[in-house]
């Protein structure tokens, strides 16, 4: 081959793969192989020779740019998974949510395989504030609730002769200063409840240490089951509709003077209870409870004696009346109950109340000496009805109530009316709320009346207690929010017949309100 046709070859070569960037450029170079060959400047094995080395700089190009796509695209994955990682860990942070009136369920925000975080929310409704855990789990109602009253010419419940001639005292107090919380944990069907009593008041002659806060109520009730619930701790036990009925949803400002004498009020032990029959005409309510019997406040049992207690109650129209008095809620259709109730404990105590242990009137105080371990041997029974229907409310209990004193034989003290009383009392009570009948008179007004009876020994006249009470409320949201007024007129039975019986008027005005 000459030199100039050398020349000529490398010439075109060079041409040819200055210009291979586009598939246009590649056909002009093999045109211009083709007019090479035909002049006899280049041989057919140069041709070929060309175009083989065209098409490995061809592969070459190739590959280098898939590689170039390939680390491109590495690197987009990468970003993209360090941004989801981040975006987790955002996602993961739970903080608390806070929303006031109507509560919210909030869930926690979760991503991938990690674990659900609870967040925490707050909260306002009929029962105080409220703080809960957004999984349901956890949740405390704390609520304020206190009385302001004033009573003329009688503070309490005159019981004999000297009450009913003393002085007349007019005074305001604060009846009741509670904190109430309760609520569940662990579980919904786990639920737990105390209150504590911040009364301040007490009487002239009283050390100020009367004055301090007592615990008058907590307990643990598990709840799973409507047919079978289980509750230990210290309340006022199921058995007197008037006394379970709390002092913030009464009709009148106070419980009828039969209360003092038949409640057995708070005591500490356990009690299975529930509902079976649900909405049949069997509907019913049963409480069994096995109590220490010392009433409130006491960690140990006198002896080895227990209280046990059994109440059965029908709901007739397959419908539960709750432990509240006056027809707040206005129920539209009738709902009614009917009860019957049972009790007995051998112990110091002839009666009970929020204070404790104590004694009925003509029986020894449980703190005497005189009074040994197991002297008394106090049972009770009553029997009531309740119903609600359209603004009308009536309630009824009588109870029955048997004192057997075995007297104190190592001092030689004779037993208390012959070692038995017996004792009967009761109380009947109606409400109304006349605006169903009397457009004219205000919705949230109650009228009231309610008549009470003890009689302490039926075995002996002459001291039978009677109270005859109208009262009025004004609600102004329901039973926690509302002003109560009513007036009594109460008696005592002289011992003589002839002689009229002893009287006493009075009258009482309250705000009860909770927060």
């Amino acid at each position: 081959m000459s030199i100039q046709r050398w020349i000529f070859g490398m010439m075109a070569l060079f041409v040819l793969t200055a210009s291979m960037p586009s598939p246009a450029t590649a056909m002009d170079g093999d045109l211009l192989l083709e007019i090479l060959l035909e002049k006899g400047i280049i041989t057919k094995d140069e041709l070929s020779q060309i175009k083989a080395e065209e098409k490995k700089r061809e592969a070459a190009k190739t590959d280098t740019q898939a590689g170039k796509k390939s680390e491109v695209a590495v690197d987009l994955e990468k970003k993209k998974q360090e941004t989801a990682k981040t975006a987790g860990q955002i996602k993961q942070k739970s903080g608390a949510h806070v929303s006031y009136g109507k509560e919210k369920q909030v869930a926690a925000p979760t991503t991938g395989h990690a674990k659900k975080k609870s967040g925490v929310k707050v909260g306002y409704g009929k029962k105080g504030f409220t703080l809960a855990t957004t999984d349901g789990l956890f949740k405390t109602k704390i609520q304020w609730r206190t009385q302001g009253r004033y009573t003329f010419p009688e503070r309490g419940d005159p019981r004999n002769k000297g009450a009913f001639a003393d002085n007349e005292e007019s005074t305001f107090e604060l009846r009741r200063i509670r904190l109430k919380v309760g609520g569940h944990g662990y579980q919904p069907w786990l639920k737990y409840y105390l209150e504590v009593d911040w009364q301040p008041g007490r009487d002239f002659d009283d050390d100020s240490e009367a004055a301090s806060a007592r615990m008058i109520d907590w307990r643990i009730m598990l709840e799973k089951f409507k047919w079978a619930k289980l509750r230990v701790g210290q309340w006022k036990i199921n058995y007197s509709r008037e006394r379970v009925d709390s002092s913030g949803k009464q009709t009148m400002v106070e419980r009828s003077i039969m209360n003092r004498v038949f409640t057995i009020d708070r005591q500490m032990g356990m009690m299975l209870y529930g509902r079976v029959n649900p909405g049949t005409l069997l509907d019913a309510n049963y409480y069994l409870g096995i109590f220490s019997g010392g009433g409130r406040g006491v960690n140990n049992n006198d002896d080895d004696n227990m209280m046990y207690m059994g109440r059965i109650q029908w709901n007739v129209f397959g419908r539960e009346l709750k432990w509240r008095q006056s027809d707040v809620k206005y129920h539209k259709k009738p709902t009614a109950s009917i009860s019957f109730g049972a009790y007995t404990n051998k112990g110091k105590c002839t009666r009970w109340s929020s204070g404790g242990c104590g004694n009925v009137s003509g029986f020894t105080s449980p703190a005497s000496s005189d009074v040994q371990d197991g002297r008394f041997q106090t049972s009770g029974m009553q029997f009531g009805s309740a119903l609600k229907y359209r603004g009308f409310a009536w309630q009824h209990e009588t109870h029955w109530k048997k004192i057997k004193d075995s007297g104190n034989p190592d001092e030689g003290i004779a037993p208390i009316n012959g070692g038995e009383t017996n004792m009967l009392g009761g109380y009947l009570m109606a409400g109304y709320f006349p605006h169903d009948l009397i457009s004219a008179v205000p919705k949230p007004l109650e009228v009231a009346f309610r008549y009470s009876h003890v009689d302490p020994n039926t075995d002996r006249g002459g001291d039978l207690r009677q109270e005859f009470t109208t009262g009025f409320n004004w609600f102004f949201a329901g039973h926690r929010n509302k002003l109560t007024l009513d007036a009594s007129h109460l008696t005592l039975e002289q011992e003589s017949p002839s002689l009229p019986a002893y009287t006493e008027q009075r009258v009482r005005l309250q705000w009860d309100v909770s927060f």
